[in-house]
């Protein structure tokens, strides 16, 4: 009988230890700040006494699947109160965490002691300080899924990344210049890559702010086209946030919207670099995911090829049609790196497989996802310059990918992605990977107009003198807006396109004013001759996907302005954003900005936003103030 009772409390035992081990349940919620009940994107949630864990997407939502309701999660993010809670009974748990005051002070005192040391040191600094919360904030944000089970490396060398100078553009006067003309540009890798210094506990290089490219990164509720062109432009103007005596222009373009069932049938082939300097897990590993997103959205009628390099290069997937899914996944899953850099082979057999497959109604384009580190073959940005060019004439768009911190090459990726008519993205987390390649996917991957140039004439009546915000890599010379030879940007299905200029009026004594009177030509705007109610006239060329004869349209924008507090959600917040940059790059027109008066604008321009990339920038905001 003794026998028998040891039996069945051991039988029992074992019972209640397989049900506990099977027991699972969902716990969802959303966590924002207690001080301004804005969601927490990229926050930690950890499983008490485990490595498991999720992160927050861009509206602070999240959901872990935990063993049983004894599990205490802990929510943790940088610069606020680590909280734990018991789930419970609980299946949804909404949390809202405070800021933590004293840490806080601790980070901006030492980042302000520290900050003419270099980079390396700085971040290094803040990061013994703050160990445990940036290793896990930096784990969740690089890695491509919430696996812990392999712990995050920061690399050993953070100065071999590579950014094209930047040298600001200044103001002109109409009397000397009066033509602003340039390329448009779609590309947004530098907001994200801004994004992943931030968090990182680092201030970004002043070369990898292209106030253009953040401007750019977000989207803007324009009116859609309505007319014959494939884009509709609008304009306005008021005050300049930083400088109320200057007046801001913001002109915006909208392109055509077009459903995905509708868009064109796709010929895609994946140049994917599998060398040594792709083996850590923000570049590789995340990159295989990211495309992997890409594949589930692709339809019957488009095809992907797969090529990898390393030390040479090789075709992996012949073209294979978008049912055939598993397959095109089974592919990429198999790929890992080694090996040196055969960059140059790799583009030539890409676009050699991509021409074997030629759409002449399609979308016909190499997608390069990579590091951006070519050291073997041809590797000059000459060579490849010349090669990309070429093949983009000939029908092949190029989308350049950039993936990884340490020996990021941004001046290389975004050189490339500007001679293939394409467009350039960095991707430092799976939700950057899901906005690019899927809420953005007809304006990553389809092009509605290229060669898109905008040349803008001043009236010198009005205007005394202007100054273009970004874009300085964008820059043309004004005869090459009617060459038609000469290459531009390219805009995707609808994407759009924002760009500002900062304007001194007439009468306004600014100390920017750039030019004294000159001694030989008469600079008085005489009131019987001269035109003061036209502020500039802003003129666009474009050629069609499968033109060589560009389309030229313009309209006059008149000397009117709004008071800024009436001007347009659109308006406040890329003035907000422009304003961010200028500060990042310690600007000389900045006057008296602050980061406090950016989150104010930032915060009244919030609108919908509906994805949560508004709030998450406010954040960025935040969290820059504390580290400058």
């Amino acid at each position: 009988m003794k026998n028998l009772i040891i039996v069945m409390m051991l039988f029992t035992g074992i019972f209640h230890n397989s049900q506990a081990k099977d027991f699972q349940k969902e716990v969802t919620g959303i966590v924002k700040s207690a001080d301004n009940n804005l969601p927490l994107p990229q926050l930690t949630v950890l499983i008490k006494g485990t490595t498991q864990g999720v992160s927050t997407d861009a509206n602070g939502k999240y959901s872990i699947t935990v063993p049983n309701n004894e599990t205490v999660l802990i929510f943790r993010y940088l610069g606020y109160i680590t909280l734990e809670v018991k789930v419970g009974k609980q299946s949804v748990i909404n949390i809202s965490l405070s800021p933590d005051e004293q840490k806080l002070g601790e980070i901006m005192t030492t980042a302000k002691s520290k900050r003419n040391k270099d980079q390396k040191s700085l971040a290094f600094d803040i990061r013994m300080q703050e160990e445990s919360e940036i290793e896990i904030l930096s784990q969740m944000y690089m890695q491509p899924e919430n696996n812990f089970s392999t712990a995050y490396q920061y690399p050993q060398e953070l100065n071999q990344e590579d950014y094209a100078e930047i040298k600001e553009n200044g103001f002109n006067t109409p009397w000397k210049n009066p033509f602003s003309t340039f390329s448009i540009d779609v590309d947004a890798a530098s907001y994200s890559n801004v994004r992943r210094f931030i968090n990182d506990g680092k201030m970004p290089p002043k070369d990898a702010v292209k106030i253009e490219e953040m401007i750019n990164y977000f989207n803007y509720d324009y009116e859609g086209p309505k007319g014959k062109h494939p884009f509709a432009v609008e304009h306005e103007v008021s005050d300049a946030p930083w400088n109320t005596q200057h007046k801001l222009v913001h002109i915006g373009i909208q392109g055509e919207k077009i459903e995905v069932d509708k868009l064109p049938p796709a010929n895609l082939v994946f140049l994917v670099d599998v060398s040594g300097s792709m083996g850590a897990d923000n570049k590789l590993p995340l990159l295989k995911k990211s495309l992997k997103l890409l594949v589930n959205q692709m339809r019957d009628e488009d095809h992907v090829a797969i090529v990898v390099y390393a030390g040479a290069a090789g075709e992996v997937l012949p073209s294979t049609s978008g049912k055939e899914k598993n397959k095109i996944i089974e592919a990429l899953d198999k790929l890992n790196a080694g090996g040196s850099t055969a960059g140059g082979a790799g583009i030539e057999l890409a676009y050699k497989i991509a021409k074997q497959n030629f759409l002449k109604e399609g979308n016909n384009r190499v997608i390069l996802a990579t590091d951006g580190d070519f050291n073997v073959g041809a590797s000059s940005n000459k060579a490849m310059e010349d090669l990309i060019e070429e093949k983009s004439n000939e029908g092949v768009f190029l989308t350049v990918l950039g993936y990884g911190m340490g020996n990021y090459k941004d001046s290389k990726m975004e050189l490339l992605a500007d001679k293939g008519n394409g467009n350039h993205a960095y991707i430092d987390n799976i939700l950057e990977a899901k906005k690019v390649l899927v809420n953005e996917f007809g304006g990553t991957l389809f092009t509605i107009a290229k060669d898109v140039k905008i040349q803008i004439e001043f009236n010198p009546a009005t205007v005394q003198a202007y100054r273009l915000i970004g874009y300085e890599n964008r820059k043309l010379n004004d005869e090459d807006f009617n060459n038609d030879k000469k290459d531009a940007g390219e805009l995707g299905a609808g994407h759009t396109v924002t760009a500002l200029y900062e304007i001194i009026p007439v009468g306004v004594n600014s100390q920017f004013k750039p030019l004294d009177d000159l001694k030989y030509q008469n600079t008085e705007v005489k009131k019987a001759t001269g035109n003061i109610t036209d502020l500039m006239t802003v003129k666009l060329r474009y050629k069609k996907p499968d033109g060589d004869t560009s389309i030229l349209l313009q309209q006059v924008i008149k000397n009117e302005s709004v008071k800024l507090s009436n001007s347009s959600e659109n308006f406040r917040w890329s003035a907000a954003v422009a304003g961010y940059g200028m500060m990042l790059r310690d600007s000389e027109y900045k006057n008296n900005l602050t980061f406090n008066a950016v989150i104010r604008l930032a915060k009244g321009a919030k609108g919908l936003d509906q994805e949560g990339y508004r709030a998450e920038f406010i954040r960025l905001v935040e969290m820059t103030e504390l580290l400058f």
